[in-house]
């Protein structure tokens, strides 16, 4: 019993510590899932359209900072319908916004570089 007293004495406030530092440097555990290391592998990486995407672009008036900073760094990845185990270009469904999704994207992530095929508007 002992023990566990001092265990927990010295837990606590290491927790509390560790937590205040790993706080003010913006560290995070949310980039070890698979769909936040999905969507920053493909941020990394150079982007190409196909002709079909560039069309629904236009005509939905989207522009590249918004699929960027919005639909693809917010979006949601359906494992499900995607592909990623398949060589050598996996690809990918992601949606946007997670809850209630507005767009359809589908995509390969190649080694170095993104096509992006499709672009839809679910509502």
């Amino acid at each position: 019993m002992k023990k566990l007293k001092f265990y927990i004495i010295g837990l606590i406030p290491g927790l509390i510590i560790v937590f205040f530092i790993l706080n003010k440097k913006g560290a995070s555990c949310s980039g070890y899932l698979p769909n936040s290391r999905v969507i920053a592998e493909t941020l990394s990486k150079d982007f190409q359209y196909s002709e079909a995407f560039k069309k629904e672009m236009t005509a939905l008036k989207i522009d590249e900072k918004f699929l960027k900073d919005s639909i693809i760094t917010k979006g949601k990845i359906d494992f499900d319908k995607s592909h990623a185990q398949k060589k050598p270009c996996p690809d990918y469904l992601l949606t946007y916004p997670d809850k209630n999704p507005t767009y359809e994207i589908t995509y390969e992530k190649c080694e170095e570089r993104v096509t992006l095929n499709s672009l839809k508007k679910l509502k």
